[in-house]
C-alpha cells in the first residue's frame, strides 16, 4: 500500500487517526495481480470495538489462507470522520489497501447487536452502495450478513443480499467457488443468489415471501421457487481442534477494548439458562484439545508481543481440562511476564486459588452473576446457582483477600414479583454481612467491603425458551429500578452497596428489533435517514425518533414487546433450524412457569436436538 485514502489534513482533524490508516502488525497485504476475489470484512461499530472481536480475526485468517482471495477490514467511521466523508464525497475504504469498498466482490458484515442496525446503513451509505438490496446491480458487492443477530435477520433483510447462518468456518469456500463459476459463465447477480441458496447455511431473503394475518402475526413464510429450501440449517464446526484459528492476530497501533491474546477454549455452554441466546445457539458444547490450546497460546504470544492473555468461553469453569491448561499458562506467562485474564469462572475454591496466582488481589474485584435475587426466580430462569453457593464463594473470596464484589442481575424477567426484586437487595446485604463475619476488624484494609450491584433489563431473544415471554414497558422497567434502589437503601449494610442500572429506552427498542419482522425494515431505513446511527451508544441514541418513526410506518412497538404470544405462533425466525427444536424450547418455557429446573448437559441430556450433529458433549461420556 503506497497511499492513504485520507489526506494528512483530514487525519489531523479526526480524534484518532490510527483508526483509519491500516498497516497494523500482522495485517495481510497481497499482490493484486495474484487475486481474483476481494472480500471486505466489516464490524459496524467503531474500530476499538471491532478490532476486539475474535470472530472477525478468525474469518480474516481463514479468507486470507484461500488461494486468490484477499480479505480486508472496514469499521464504522466515528462521527468526526463520518461528517468529513459525507461533505467531501470520500467513499468508505478498506484498511489494508485503502481502496473503496464499492469496488470489492463481497462486503461481509458481522451483526452482534440489534442496536447496530443503523450503523449497517451508515457503512453502506458511506461506501456508496445502494442501501436496499433490490437497487443493486452487477457493479456492486454482494452484501452478506452473519453473527448472532442473523438468527432473526428479518428486520434487516431489505439491506442484505444473503445471510450466512451459523459458524463461518465451514461453507465460505463453497460460496467463493460458486461466485467464481458464476462470474466465469457471466451469470447475473440474481442467478448467483439463487444458486447460493442451495449451499447449506445460506439464506437469500429475496427468494422468500411472507404473508400476515389481520392481527399482525405471520400467516405463512415460504420460498418463491421450488428449488429454494424452505428451512435453512445453521452451520457448525464439529471439531474445534481442527479448524481455522489466527496464529498471527492483528495488533493495533492504539488501545482497543480487548487489547490481548484471546484463547477460545470451547464453544457452547452446558448450563441452559433460559434467557441466554448464546447458550442455545452454540449448542452442543465443543472443547478444543488442551495440547492444541497450549500451542496456540505459545504461538500467538510470540507473534503479537501482547502482554496479556485471556480465555474466551461462555463458561470457562466447565472446560474439562482447565486445571492442566491453567497450570501451563501460569508457568508460561510467568516466564514471559504476561498477565492472565480469566473471565467466566465460577467462584469456587479452585477458581479463587487460580485467580490469587494471576491477579493482584488488592486491586481486583470478583464478579458473580446471580441474575435474580430470589431462589424462586433463579429456578424460573434455570440459573443453576443457589444462595448457599453464592455466599460460600463470597466467604472464600473474603478469606483470600478480596474486598470488592460485582453482582449482575436482570430486572423484568418472566414471573418476577416485588419479593424477587427485594431479594436483590437482601442478597447484597448478606454478602456484605459475610465479609464482616469472615474478616476480622484488624484485617479490613478499607474498613468495609464494596458491593457493586448492577441491573440490566430483560430482553426476550429468539431461540430461547423466553422467546414467548412478554417484555416490560419502559415505565415498568424504571419502576423496578427505583424499587431496587429503595430496597437497597433499607438494608443494614447499605453503605457498602453501590447500585447501577442500565437505560430502559434502548432495552425496549432492542426488544422490538430482536423479535421483529420484515415490516421493520422501513422503520430502520427512515430512522437512519433522520440522522440516527451509533444507537448502541447511549449518548447518541434517540428514543423519541424511533418511536415516532415506528408509528409513522403504521406499526405498534407493543406488538413486538409486551404482548403475550401463543405457543403455536409462527415466528419470523422459524424458517431457521438453529440445531435445537422448538418443542424443546416450549418444554423449557412451560417448566419456567412451573418454577422447575432442568439439569445441565453434563448431568442429563434434555433432548434439545443438538445430538443430531454427532459431536461435542452429545457424544462424549458424562
Amino acid at each position: 500500500m503506497d497511499h492513504l485514502a485520507l489526506s494528512d489534513d483530514i487525519l489531523m482533524q479526526v480524534e484518532k487517526p490510527a483508526r483509519y490508516i491500516g498497516k497494523e502488525y500482522n495485517s495481510v497485504v497481497k499482490d493484486k495481480d495474484k487475486i481474483d476475489i476481494r472480500f471486505a470484512m466489516c464490524f459496524p461499530d467503531v474500530y476499538e470495538i471491532g478490532m476486539s472481536h475474535l470472530g472477525i480475526q478468525i474469518l480474516y485468517d481463514m479468507f486470507n489462507r484461500m488461494e486468490g482471495v484477499w480479505c480486508e477490514r472496514v469499521y464504522s467511521p466515528w462521527l468526526d470522520l463520518d461528517a468529513i466523508m459525507r461533505k467531501e464525497g470520500i467513499p468508505l475504504f478498506a484498511l489494508e489497501s485503502q481502496d473503496p469498498i464499492k469496488d470489492f466482490d463481497f462486503l461481509g458484515i458481522t451483526i452482534q447487536y440489534e442496536m447496530c442496525y443503523t450503523n449497517i446503513l451508515q457503512v453502506l451509505d458511506l461506501a456508496q452502495i445502494p442501501l436496499l438490496a433490490k437497487d443493486r446491480d452487477e457493479s456492486h458487492p454482494i452484501v452478506i450478513g452473519g453473527g448472532p443477530c442473523s438468527y432473526n435477520p428479518e428486520p434487516i433483510v431489505d439491506f442484505f443480499d444473503l445471510f450466512y447462518i451459523g459458524e463461518g468456518e465451514t461453507r465460505y469456500g463453497e460460496l467463493i467457488e460458486l461466485y467464481r463459476e458464476c462470474r466465469e459463465k457471466k451469470l447475473s447477480r440474481k442467478e448467483f443468489l439463487r444458486k447460493a441458496s442451495h449451499i447449506p447455511g445460506i439464506y437469500v431473503p429475496s427468494l422468500y415471501e411472507v404473508s400476515y394475518r389481520e392481527d399482525g402475526c405471520i400467516a405463512s413464510f415460504q420460498p418463491i421457487y421450488e428449488d429454494v429450501p424452505a428451512v435453512v440449517h445453521k452451520e457448525l464446526v464439529k471439531d474445534l481442534s481442527d479448524t481455522y484459528y489466527p496464529m498471527k492476530p492483528l495488533v493495533p497501533y492504539m488501545k482497543i477494548t480487548q487489547d490481548r491474546v484471546v484463547l477460545e477454549i470451547q464453544r457452547g455452554c452446558i448450563r441452559g439458562c433460559r434467557f441466554c441466546q448464546a447458550g442455545q445457539l452454540y449448542r452442543p458444547v465443543r472443547e478444543r484439545d488442551v495440547d492444541v490450546l497450549k500451542q496456540y497460546a505459545t504461538e500467538m504470544l510470540k507473534n503479537t508481543g501482547h502482554e496479556e492473555l485471556t480465555l474466551s468461553s461462555l463458561s470457562s469453569s466447565d472446560y474439562s481440562r482447565l486445571p492442566e491448561l491453567i497450570d501451563y499458562l501460569i508457568a508460561e506467562c510467568d516466564r514471559q511476564h504476561i498477565n492472565i485474564s480469566l473471565p467466566s469462572l465460577r467462584i469456587d475454591a479452585f477458581s479463587l486459588d487460580v485467580m490469587s496466582k494471576v491477579q493482584d488481589i488488592k486491586k481486583s474485584s470478583l464478579t458473580f452473576a446471580p441474575e435474580a435475587g430470589s431462589q424462586r426466580l433463579r429456578n424460573v430462569i434455570n440459573k443453576g446457582l443457589t444462595e448457599e453457593v453464592i455466599l460460600e464463594g463470597a466467604r472464600l473470596a473474603f478469606e483470600g483477600g478480596w474486598t470488592r464484589v460485582k453482582l449482575y442481575f436482570m430486572l423484568g424477567q418472566p414471573t418476577e414479583t416485588e419479593e424477587d426484586i427485594r431479594g436483590i437487595a437482601e442478597l447484597c446485604n448478606k454478602i456484605a454481612a459475610e465479609f464482616f463475619d469472615t474478616v476480622p476488624k484488624e484485617k479490613r484494609v478499607n474498613g468495609r467491603v464494596q458491593i457493586v450491584a448492577s441491573t440490566s433489563f430483560f430482553v426476550p431473544k429468539p431461540f430461547t425458551p423466553f422467546q414467548w415471554a412478554p417484555q416490560c414497558t419502559k415505565e415498568a422497567f424504571v419502576e423496578k429500578a427505583y424499587f431496587t434502589r429503595k430496597c437497597i437503601s433499607e438494608q443494614l449494610n447499605q453503605k457498602s452497596i453501590k447500585y447501577n442500572w442500565h437505560e430502559a429506552d434502548a432495552s425496549v427498542m432492542e426488544g422490538v428489533l430482536a423479535r421483529g419482522d420484515r415490516r421493520l425494515g422501513e422503520v430502520i431505513l427512515r430512522v437512519y435517514q433522520k440522522g440516527c446511527f451509533y444507537d448502541a451508544w447511549s449518548e447518541y441514541y434517540k428514543h423519541d425518533v424511533w418511536l415516532e418513526t415506528i408509528r409513522e410506518c403504521g406499526l405498534d412497538p407493543d406488538f413486538y414487546t409486551t404482548r403475550v404470544r401463543e405457543l403455536d405462533e409462527i415466528f419470523p425466525w422459524d424458517f431457521i433450524d438453529a440445531g435445537i427444536t422448538k418443542e424443546f424450547l416450549k418444554r423449557e418455557w412451560i417448566k419456567a412457569q412451573e418454577e422447575t429446573i432442568s439439569e445441565n448437559c453434563k448431568q442429563k441430556c434434555q433432548g434439545c436436538g443438538a445430538a443430531r450433529w454427532g459431536c461435542g458433549i452429545c457424544v462424549e461420556p458424562r
